[in-house]
């Protein structure tokens, strides 16, 4: 018999991860079903149970990649010196992670946005999701802690604000974001980007009158 191929073995595990990530962002997981995934995937039961036991092994792997390409690309700008301003580094971030799923639409609609939703509704019952989710999220805040350290070492955030608060208002945006193009519909990267720089430009000066 001839060897499988890891570049095959890999691309096999993505077509089955897409086409779960596609159940999921649709019906939600628990209206999903395995042999939804199976369709979708146009593969056999064989063929997917080799790479994952069911569903939630499915959804841990889907949020553990995202969440872990996530955490990759902010420890990236953290080592950067200096590190990019914060809008630049949400930008560059969330333009790599929606890129690397934009062949996942649904109506012809990003599918992701509605992914991390239905993510979201299955925490408070699911708490091995739960778990994944803290971790990644952690070290996402970890991260951007990290170049909250630096600017204001380097004079270029003021330093009286805990690291860890600006990182967690920098993941409650990016999340909101997120959580607008499930309800509302697609809006470029530029949006936040520029909201976050409307909100940097502000100085303690009064307004001319």
């Amino acid at each position: 018999m001839a060897r499988v191929s890891q570049a095959h073995l890999d691309a096999r595990r993505r077509q089955i991860l897409d086409a779960a990530a596609l159940c999921f962002a649709r019906n939600g997981f628990h209206a999903t079903s395995m042999q939804d995934v199976l369709k979708e995937a146009d593969l056999s039961a064989g063929a997917v149970y080799r790479y994952f036991s069911g569903k939630e092994e499915l959804i841990a792997a889907i949020v553990s990649e995202v969440l872990g390409e996530v955490h990759a690309a902010f420890e990236v700008a953290a080592d950067q010196s200096p590190p990019p301003p914060p809008d630049h580094v949400v930008a560059l971030v969330l333009s790599r992670t929606l890129g690397l799923r934009a062949n996942l639409t649904l109506d012809g609609l990003p599918a992701f946005p509605r992914l991390v939703v239905q993510v979201w509704s299955e925490i408070p019952r699911n708490e091995e999701l739960a778990a994944v989710l803290r971790e990644g999220y952690g070290n996402v805040r970890g991260a951007w802690g990290r170049i909250v350290e630096v600017y204001q070492e380097t004079g270029r955030m003021r330093s009286d604000i805990p690291p860890d608060h600006v990182a967690r208002m920098m993941v409650a945006a990016v999340l909101g974001f997120i959580a607008q193009q499930a309800l509302f519909g697609p809006a470029p990267v530029e949006v936040l980007r520029d909201g976050l720089r409307g909100l940097m430009s502000m100085t303690d000066a009064e307004p001319k009158a």
